[in-house]
């Protein structure tokens, strides 16, 4: 059996490769935080005050993200749902459109992949009314015309 000759070994690379990043990430991530662990046991062992080292070396509170604005991440589910509705429709209908032109009835069987980017374009306009539906809850009305 020659496994290098085998169909399968390009799937089966990229799955490595996929696990291997995902290894990596993590085990880098794990190393800065042992390294900066590391760093500040011997600054406190050289009996360094905590705020020096914590300007030196940075705090959780200063890694954190700014919040989120609610209405640019309700712009940007309408967007996304909007972008896949409009691919699932055009992959549907490409299908459709070339099954007319080759007069092969085999050739709808295509259109079925426009069913995923739809499903999941749809998915986005429910979570876009669920999101605009919990801020009207807490008093911030979302305008149809602004987003």
């Amino acid at each position: 059996m020659e496994i290098f000759g085998s169909p399968l070994i390009i799937p089966i690379g990229a799955f490595v490769v996929a696990i291997v990043a995902i290894v990596s990430g993590i085990w880098l991530e794990a190393h800065k935080s042992r390294t900066k662990a590391e760093q500040r046991m011997a600054m406190i062992a050289r009996g360094m005050p905590v705020t020096e080292i914590e300007r030196l070396l940075g705090t959780k509170d200063e890694e954190q993200r700014p919040p989120k604005d609610p209405l640019r991440s309700l712009g940007n589910a309408r967007r996304a749902g909007i972008i896949l509705v409009s691919s699932g429709v055009g992959i549907m209908l490409f299908f459709f459109a070339l099954t007319v032109i080759i007069r092969q009835r085999e050739i709808l069987s295509g259109a079925a992949v426009g069913l995923i980017p739809l499903a999941i374009g749809i998915g986005f306009f429910i979570d876009y009314n669920l999101q605009r539906r919990e801020l009207s809850r807490f008093g911030l009305e979302v305008e149809a015309d602004k987003p």
